[in-house]
């Protein structure tokens, strides 16, 4: 939903880097303080309430992963890569490589995540009324005292009620809410223009974030300090977020069309698989001092992999230098190969190209086709946002 900076790597899910920002700490530590007494007070038992909060917590930060990882298989559906999820104070975000390329496909994207936190809201309450009927399930959704539930169904009626008011609240017409890009979808399917789509949806997503920054006001007005800054925060995250999509979505549109070939270098310096480790080390990184690495590649330009000054160095000096050049590079860097024809603009948000200053362009073959590096982006893009004129 927002965008969070760096994060700390968890776990990875379908190959999806799953991390948690450092201000998701803070929340789920709140969480547990606010849910431990009334949970102590529904299972009339103080420490198995504070156990039942922390299974609550874990449980609905891990429904919100579930709701993120609906956006991203569906992102992947649609071509585009995800560079992974991020749980941070405020739910989760769901980072992709591009934006959608059709009214249809950020629709798709959009609704998934929805999608999966509503079925998780009808399974819940399928298990819940089995184990408690309907009264006794609204009963324990509202952590109503008079009730006596036991610690599965205060459980998954507490995740049932968490996960709709999510729905609900995902679901507002406000970009970059779920909602939002739903909207936005509709818009760009009516006007053919995804820019002015954007602006449209994100004017509501400012709206909004107006209307929970003056709601929050009036609950600090009320003595609801906690309540009225939570709204406050939300509501300037939001219109932060709608108005840097618009911005995002203005450059976009200026590098239509431009691609990672257009921009690459074609003819770059890289090292035959066949030639030994010690003539590598003489003739490459003898000769370049400054570089650190080199790709290598076989005689018909098949992408090898990257020779490593490290162990090319290692390989020359102290083992011999007689193996071949594609014996010793990593053919682990896979992440750090963009096909040629990418656009541009998928490698705005690239964590490779920020932590390797550089890739490689592959056709759809392997073979290598030229180097891409950071600094060549940023040259095109300069060009690209330059004022006309």
């Amino acid at each position: 939903m927002f965008g969070t900076g760096r994060s700390l790597p968890l776990l990875r899910v379908f190959g999806i880097r799953i991390g948690v920002n450092t201000s998701w700490f803070l929340v789920l530590f709140l969480f547990i303080y606010w849910l431990a007494e009334p949970f102590g007070n529904q299972l009339d038992d103080d420490s198995l309430g504070f156990v039942a909060a922390v299974a609550a917590t874990l449980l609905f930060f891990g429904t919100l992963l579930l709701h993120e990882l609906g956006h991203a298989l569906a992102a992947r559906r649609e071509g585009i890569e995800v560079t992974g999820i991020d749980l941070f104070l405020f739910g989760g975000v769901m980072k992709m490589s591009r934006d959608t390329s059709s009214p249809g496909a950020e629709f798709r994207v959009a609704a998934a995540g929805p999608a999966v936190t509503l079925l998780v809201v009808l399974v819940g309450i399928g298990l819940s009324v089995a184990m408690e009927g309907w009264g006794d399930f609204f009963d324990t959704a509202s952590l109503d005292t008079v009730s006596a539930p036991t610690f599965a169904t205060l459980l998954v009626s507490f995740l049932v009620t968490m996960n709709f008011i999510l729905l609900v609240f995902n679901l507002l017409p406000a970009f970059p809410l779920d909602g939002g890009r739903i909207a936005r979808a509709a818009a760009w399917r009516l006007t053919g223009d995804r820019v002015k789509a954007t602006k449209f949806a994100a004017r509501m997503g400012e709206g909004l974030s107006w209307l929970m920054i003056g709601y929050g006001v009036w609950q600090l007005l009320s003595n609801n300090v906690s309540g009225g800054l939570w709204a406050i925060v939300l509501g300037w995250l939001l219109g932060s977020a709608a108005r840097g999509a618009v911005a995002q979505s203005a450059v976009t549109e200026r590098l239509e069309g431009v691609t990672v070939a257009d921009v690459m270098d074609a003819e770059p310096v890289t090292i035959p698989a066949a030639v030994s480790a010690m003539q590598a080390y003489d003739d490459y990184f003898r000769r370049y001092h400054g570089w650190d690495w080199f790709a290598v590649v076989e005689g018909d330009g098949q992408f090898v992999g990257l020779a490593h000054r490290a162990a090319i160095e290692h390989a020359a000096l102290d083992e011999g230098g007689a193996m071949a050049v594609r014996e010793v590079a990593s053919s682990q860097d896979t992440e750090g190969q963009v096909p040629a024809d990418e656009p541009l603009e998928a490698l705005l948000a690239s964590e490779p190209l920020r932590r390797l200053g550089a890739l490689m362009a592959v056709d759809a073959e392997g073979r290598l086709r030229g180097v891409v590096t950071r600094e060549q982006v940023m040259r095109a893009l300069q060009a690209r946002l330059a004022p006309s004129g």
